[in-house]
């Protein structure tokens, strides 16, 4: 049973936004009290060079020196103190004779009294500060000397309460706090709308959400069995799973790599890097034959292309094996039809009473068809090979044409290595012989020669050569090196893709594949293993 009321864990933005403002929070709080240690220091000081300032003016003063010389130095140095205290705004200014008697003081009263503090190092020619409670209450305060042809005639206290000095940090502190308040309130908006923006872009999702759907999104790459490619805006590998390694041959890491640099056939890197999308385009490489779908991922520019890729390799050689099948059933109704008209003939001819022409003509059609058996039986050990042979010679009879297997075709029983699958050698003679029936066939029909296809099957000196020569026109220099290119073909459109097989196939088993006129020509090597 579901728990009911538990609360859901904070998104991953709303876990951010508040880290952030804590953080935010936590450095304008730091900031805000190192000013505040540095103000205070600095006020102190400022305080310091103030009343030093103010002291020294009036021991320098010569207004000073000469009320001192006179013979009621108070009557015209108090007027004189308080104008500088209150002109300045310092909390007190006393003049005192070197034996520390106040000639001088905001409260007339004291006027006589001795000077709270200290004043030896004044009275010894020496400027000192220091921070005394005095009769104001706690201050920072200055003495200094007043000397008159080198001798202390008086001394000078100025001083700034300690009360005023914190006024003043008072105020620096609430500038400063406001300061703060308000980068707290920015950094909190800044952070927001960061925030809202993640938010929008994580669904809300939390860091725990996020972390399982990146272990789907990992599984899922590996277990789906479509090939999955992502290029992003410069055309490079931004995402790829195992089928599309596998189905493009690509090993190592390739991501971030471009895909024109990836040693694909043009044909394929051309469709991956087409701004169009390409729907269940066929594409063949050295080992698969792939089915290729792309999408561009687009919102005002292009940001990449998003390729999916399907394996037709085993379906395209079940078709080709189907068209072998269906050449073979076509050739047994060819024959069967042909048996049923010979049948015809000789039982006409035993009615009209002419038996020894109807075994004549019945001896000599079972000797055509038995000695082109015989010959590929007693030549083609392979099974396989021997079948498509006369399944092939049937197709091309049907059609018009001879297909004759060479003298030094010999091919023994249990020579081709395991390695040679049966499927590549009816891929690639499949595709051949079909090839030199339709030129063949072609050229006959334009008065030309008899069409005929020459066959040559042979295992020997450590490989399989398969030669097939018709009696068609033959392709130049120039068609010979892009015959086995897909799409490359001298028929109706749609064709194209049978020699592109036959290379596929031939690379595959580590064998080469030539075309010099009307004449292809394979070689594989009878290994039992073949190169990865």
């Amino acid at each position: 049973m579901p728990v009911v009321g538990l609360p859901r864990p904070r998104s991953l933005a709303g876990q951010l936004f508040a880290m952030q403002v804590v953080l935010v929070a936590l450095v304008v709080a730091g900031c805000a009290v190192f000013a505040y240690v540095t103000d205070r220091e600095q006020a102190e000081n400022a305080a310091r060079d103030q009343v030093t300032a103010a002291a020294r003016a009036i021991a320098e003063s010569p207004s000073v020196s000469e009320a001192i010389r006179s013979g009621d130095p108070s009557a015209r140095l108090q007027p004189y103190a308080e104008d500088v205290r209150e002109s300045l705004g310092i909390t007190f200014v006393t003049i005192m004779d070197p034996a520390g008697i106040r000639w001088t003081h905001p409260n007339p009263k004291l006027i006589g009294e001795p000077f709270l503090g200290h004043i030896a190092e004044a009275r010894d020619g020496r400027t000192f500060t220091e921070t005394y409670t005095g009769t104001l209450g706690p201050s920072v305060r200055v003495v200094t000397p007043i000397t008159d042809d080198g001798r202390t005639v008086g001394l000078v206290s100025a001083g700034l309460a300690v009360e005023k000095i914190g006024e003043r940090l008072g105020r620096q502190v609430a500038a400063l706090i406001a300061v703060a308040v308000a980068a707290v309130l920015l950094g909190g908006l800044g952070t927001w709308a960061v925030n809202a923006r993640l938010r929008r872009h994580t669904h809300g999702m939390n860091a725990a959400e996020l972390g399982r759907l990146h272990d789907y999104h990992q599984a899922s790459l590996h277990a789906v069995r479509e090939g999955l490619l992502l290029l992003d805006g410069e055309g490079r590998i931004a995402l790829i799973n195992d089928a599309g390694r596998d189905l493009l041959g690509l090993s190592g890491d390739v991501v971030g790599r471009p895909a024109a640099g990836l040693g694909l056939p043009e044909p394929l890197t051309a469709a991956l890097l087409s701004a169009e999308p390409r729907v269940d385009e066929v594409h063949i490489t050295d080992e698969r034959i792939v089915v290729l779908n792309t999408s561009p991922v687009s919102g005002g520019e292009q940001h990449g292309t998003v390729v999916t890729l399907r394996d037709h390799t085993e379906l395209q050689a079940l078709t080709g094996e189907l068209d072998t099948v269906r050449g073979f059933a076509e050739a047994l109704r060819a024959q069967a039809h042909e048996a049923a008209n010979r049948l015809h003939a000789i039982v006409s001819l035993i009615e009209l009473g002419r038996p020894a022409e109807a075994v004549e003509f019945a001896t000599e059609e079972l000797e055509l068809a038995q000695a082109l058996t015989d010959q590929v039986v007693g030549a083609v050990g392979e099974p396989v090979l021997a079948a498509l042979l006369l399944g092939k010679a049937a197709q091309a009879n049907e059609r018009g044409a001879e297909l004759v297997l060479t003298p030094d075709s010999r091919i023994d029983d249990g020579v081709l290595p395991g390695t040679l699958a049966a499927r590549d050698l009816v891929t690639i003679l499949g595709n051949l012989v079909d090839n030199a029936i339709d030129a063949a066939v072609d050229a006959a029909t334009a008065a030309g020669p008899a069409a005929r296809i020459t066959v040559t099957a042979r295992a020997a000196d450590g490989e399989l050569l398969l030669r097939v020569t018709d009696t068609g026109p033959g392709l130049s220099p120039a068609a010979a090196d892009a015959a086995f290119t897909r799409g490359w073909t001298t028929k109706s459109e749609g064709r194209g893709l049978g020699l592109a097989l036959v290379r596929q196939a031939v690379r595959r088993n580590g064998g080469t594949v030539e075309a010099a006129g009307a004449t292809f020509t394979v070689r594989l090597p009878l290994r039992t293993e073949v190169p990865a």
